[in-house]
């Protein structure tokens, strides 16, 4: 089920569950974040995706339509009436009143290489016979619906569907941003209105140049530790100072840092898979509130949840517009595809679609940005997302289970309910780590190690990427690394 509501929220203020739910939905609605026609999902799907009993989400629906927020189509399902949405909500400061920094008054830095980014080539699919890589290598080409990605294209190309390439603007392409729009409405419960969104080739090239428009020479920046490193590059070919924040299971711990910016990855902390509770969530809002700061949400591959409850991304609890959204259809889609994405404040929209225009006047890629909106449109994104969500499920199942029966005494997964990557913390003694590693190098096989991530020393820790293994491959991978530990003992023999 690709659908979110503010259901935690509603549940700190009403006693029962079905209470919770008609306002969570009821609010969504007049808020504009679920539309005239949205479909919702069915009583079974809501009970099951959030943990309440049928007789509740019915009855939530019931209320919704006795009042006239919903509509009934016999076979067909429940769907968003047609409702007048509010265009601001009692005490909610307006973006323009909030003085955030001053974007636009920089000085532009140049952007600097950033090797080994989110743009660097990316491993072949390996061959059970050969190396079996379990570094990131992007979606399998098996599972993509071709097809209609290719009518999605055709119709693209078409002379009447693709205006010239002078009238495109540095934003990107409408359609996209309206279908992206409608989107993150649905499975994300953000408001987010065409205007605000901005597109870019790919999640780094907006956080590259989102972090020149927010960071000065020398300012601090707080990063997860570990965290992606083209956020902790960014902050350094922009002269910034990262501050490391650390992370546990209920993801980044919020202080009083004194910073103006923060990145962060609330929806599946990389690379531990660790969620960020609700309350945190709260509470770095509140950290932005008080130190006047922006955080920066990488929302980098949460589409793929297999399970467990949907928490509203912080862009969706944002009450004061502090919160930038960056997404990308690089992990869902495929490598080659650099369409990202960023859900922006609206007093950062002009000065981030005028820095981006300093680069690319006409928004690259003009083609696959129409055929990606066709496909949304069409409903091809969801279906792929849905079968794709299955197919991860069941990759982390099988590592799980083949890790647990060949070698579970070298690694303890952090399995997380979402995502491409597995984190496995070691549990030898650490000089055996790297000891390991050139083991099973030796045997053909290949992983990250979890250092490359931290801002700091830590424990070590390994990163394995699933998603474009067959499971052959990946049943083999892992009796490899057997070997590989065995080869250790019999060297020291």
């Amino acid at each position: 089920m690709n659908f979110s509501i503010p259901l935690e929220t509603q549940g700190r203020k009403y006693r029962y569950k079905y209470e919770a739910l008609y306002h969570a939905i009821r609010t969504a609605i007049l808020d504009g974040t679920l539309q005239e026609g949205a479909r919702l999902p069915s009583s079974r799907d809501l009970a099951s995706a959030y943990g309440l009993s049928r007789g509740s989400v019915a009855h939530a629906y019931d209320l919704l339509h006795a009042e006239g927020y919903v509509r009934s189509a016999v076979g067909s399902g429940t769907f968003v009436a047609r409702i007048e949405p509010r265009r601001a909500i009692p005490g909610r400061a307006a973006a323009a009143d909030i003085p955030l920094s001053p974007w636009g008054q920089r000085v532009m830095k140049p952007a600097l290489p950033l090797e080994g980014g989110a743009a660097s080539a990316s491993p072949p699919v390996p061959d059970p016979a050969g190396t079996i890589s379990f570094q990131d290598a992007g979606p399998p080409a098996a599972g993509f619906p071709q097809a209609a990605w290719k009518s999605a294209l055709a119709w693209a190309a078409r002379e009447r569907a693709v205006p010239a390439a002078g009238a495109a603007e540095a934003a990107g392409d409408p359609e996209l941003r309206a279908a992206i729009a409608a989107h993150l409405r649905r499975s994300r419960g953000i408001a987010a209105e065409v205007e605000q969104i901005c597109l870019f080739q790919g999640s780094m090239q907006a956080i590259m140049l989102l972090t020149q428009l927010l960071l000065g020479e020398g300012e601090p920046a707080v990063l997860e530790d570990p965290c992606y490193h083209g956020i902790s590059r960014a902050v350094a070919a922009c002269g910034g100072v990262a501050v490391p924040a650390p992370v546990d299971g209920d993801g980044i711990h919020p202080r009083d840092w004194d910073a103006r910016v923060l990145y962060v990855t609330p929806g599946r902390q990389f690379p531990t898979g660790a969620v960020l509770s609700p309350a945190r969530r709260q509470e770095l809002l509140a950290w932005a509130a008080k130190r006047n700061a922006v955080i920066v949400e990488d929302d980098y591959d949460t589409e793929f949840r297999w399970r467990g409850r949907p928490l509203e991304p912080l862009k969706a609890l944002d009450r004061e517009d502090r919160v930038v959204y960056i997404g990308s259809f690089s992990k869902t889609m495929f490598a080659s595809l650099r369409i990202g994405y960023a859900v922006l404040p609206r007093g950062l929209v002009g000065p981030a679609v005028r820095a981006k225009a300093l680069y690319e006047p006409v928004s690259p890629a003009r083609l696959e940005q129409r055929a990606l909106a066709c496909f949304m449109r069409r409903g091809d994104y969801e279906r792929h997302l849905r079968r794709m969500r299955r197919i991860y499920s069941a990759k982390h199942e099988l590592f799980r289970q083949t890790l647990a029966k060949v070698i579970p005494e070298l690694f303890g997964l952090r399995m997380a309910e979402a995502g491409l990557l597995v984190y496995a913390d070691w549990k030898r003694a650490p000089e055996e780590f790297a000891a390991f590693r050139e083991a099973a190098g030796r045997r053909g096989v290949t992983f990250r190690d979890g250092e490359l991530y931290r801002l700091t020393p830590g424990p070590p820790a390994a990163c394995f990427s699933l998603s474009h293994l067959d499971d052959a491959a990946l049943v083999e991978g892992v009796y490899r690394m057997g070997q590989a530990w065995k080869d250790i003992y019999e060297m020291k023999k």
